[in-house]
């Protein structure tokens, strides 16, 4: 075998990882660094996940508040969408961003970048192409890709994903969207606004099921307005009927009873997985788990000594902000050598459907099983019962907040309604803070009026998690099922 390139570092992907590369070449301007990504560079958030797709849906938020705007005394309509534009739109916007990133990559005297797929063929040694390279220290930011299910004939018939999607030069007719995660609800949100006939079919019991189950339970009745909501039903088998049409065949989980569904297209949005297929990391002494992500310990330590991984490689979180985070933690403990441990205790994330959804810390069920239901308390607001979320007109969304009664130690919180993602950075702070608890919350001066005065409130209306649930379903004619 010839005689490996060696570099100071490798890295593998140009998401969040290039951010600890950045920050070590600041140290050391003389740094040799191999950069290594299959893809387009830029990493998934930019190129084919949170970037594009909330471009998409700034789009179709404009399209529900203008369809609500005659409850306000505004008679507007909309005369058209132009689907072209839109996807032109953010084709453009994510264009810049990208030829940069490739021009920086390209230049830089320190950087010798591979445009191309990477394998381990032995510890520390990568095939890039033709080439092999090595380096003592190896960082695996090397990303996800979206799980594709076993379904019969779903090849044939053919069918779009996240990434694909965003390649779509018309918008299709009608769409079925198999999956019921964040992933189908964004995009039935968007499509369903631009005009196109979605039918969501999830194989869970419930829409968005890692939310809280009166979350999930809103969510979904609140898109069926839109669109058409199926759960409990798995997919089985897809065939081609012509070039512009799809048939879905899918089965009750309950019943076994089989349905037929037709649409022009059909999206995969049923999660995703790991790319270590590609990579081969295990021929270089990392374990991966069950499922193919890499495993890591506290600090972000593989099981090969001085290769480390981050982000959505190592399962979980896989958020960019989580990803932006790891990056940090990585320069401190690959480059500087400290013992700085992750903290997951406060990740938050929201799902920018309509209405938005957010979250952080632990669900109701979590806190109980952790505390004892004894030791909860759970205090929830509506935005109609704020003077600002009553000049807005919104009905029935609310925030929750989850708190351990003896220290007061917010615990977690859940929100569904307009600008959730915003509102829940205000619980996320309080969490991060050490020593903070609910009295933050509680003894800050909060705008009159403002949205922000929902999530004080349901800091200040704490209840046992019996009256919760009984304020919930009698009072706000909310379900938990």
């Amino acid at each position: 075998m010839a005689k490996p390139k060696r570099f100071d570092v490798v890295v593998i992907g140009t998401g969040s990882v290039m951010e600890t590369v950045e920050l070590m070449l600041r140290d050391n301007p003389k740094l040799r660094v191999a950069v290594i990504d299959k893809d387009t560079p830029g990493g998934i958030c930019l190129t084919r996940g949170c970037i594009p797709s909330k471009i998409l849906l700034y789009s179709a938020d404009l399209v529900r508040l203008i369809e609500g705007a005659s409850e306000f005394g505004l008679d507007v309509k909309i005369e058209g969408v132009r689907f072209e534009h839109i996807m032109n739109r953010m084709r453009s916007m994510i264009g810049s961003e990208i030829n940069a990133i490739r021009e920086g990559l390209s230049k830089s005297p320190n950087i010798r970048f591979y445009n191309q797929p990477a394998e381990f063929v032995e510890p520390y040694v990568l095939r890039v192409g033709g080439e092999l390279i090595t380096s003592d220290m190896i960082f695996l930011g090397a990303g996800s890709k979206p799980h594709i299910p076993q379904i019969a004939g779903l090849d044939e018939a053919g069918y779009l994903t996240s990434d694909s999607m965003l390649e779509l030069k018309s918008k299709p007719d009608s769409l079925i969207i198999v999956g019921g995660g964040y992933i189908a609800a964004e995009y039935a949100h968007f499509f369903s606004a631009m005009g196109t006939d979605v039918t969501i079919v999830g194989r869970n019991p419930r829409l968005l099921p890692d939310e809280e189950p009166e979350v999930s339970a809103l969510a979904a009745r609140m898109l069926s307005k839109h669109l058409k909501v199926v759960t409990n039903t798995e997919v089985f088998r897809v065939e081609r009927l012509n070039p512009r049409r799809k048939r879905v065949y899918a089965r009750d989980r309950s019943t076994g009873a089989e349905r037929v569904f037709e649409a022009a297209e059909v999206l995969i949005a049923a999660g995703r997985a790991p790319t270590t297929d590609i990579l081969h990391p295990e021929r270089s002494g990392v374990e991966v788990d069950s499922q193919g992500w890499i495993r890591v310990n506290e600090f972000l330590q593989t099981t090969q000594r001085n290769i480390w991984a981050l982000g959505d490689a190592t399962g979980g979180y896989m958020f960019k902000h989580r990803a932006n985070y790891d990056a940090l933690i990585l320069y401190y403990n690959a480059w500087l050598g400290r013992r700085v441990k992750v903290d997951y205790s406060a990740v938050p994330h929201a799902v920018f459907t309509h209405p938005e959804v957010a979250s952080v810390g632990l669900k109701e069920s979590e806190a109980v099983k952790k505390y004892g239901e004894d030791k909860v308390l759970v205090g929830v607001e509506r935005y109609q019962d704020t003077a600002k979320g009553e000049a807005m007109g919104v009905r029935d969304c609310f925030a929750k907040i989850i708190v351990h009664e003896d220290t007061m130690k917010v615990l977690g919180a859940h929100i569904i309604g307009p600008y959730a993602s915003t509102l829940i950075q205000e619980v996320v702070n309080v969490m991060s803070t050490p020593g903070a608890n609910l009295n933050v919350l509680l003894d800050s001066m909060h705008i009159h009026p403002a949205l922000s005065e929902v999530v004080q409130r349901a800091a200040g209306s704490l209840a046992s998690v019996q009256e919760y649930h009984h304020i919930l379903e009698h009072h706000y004619g909310l379900t938990t099922q």
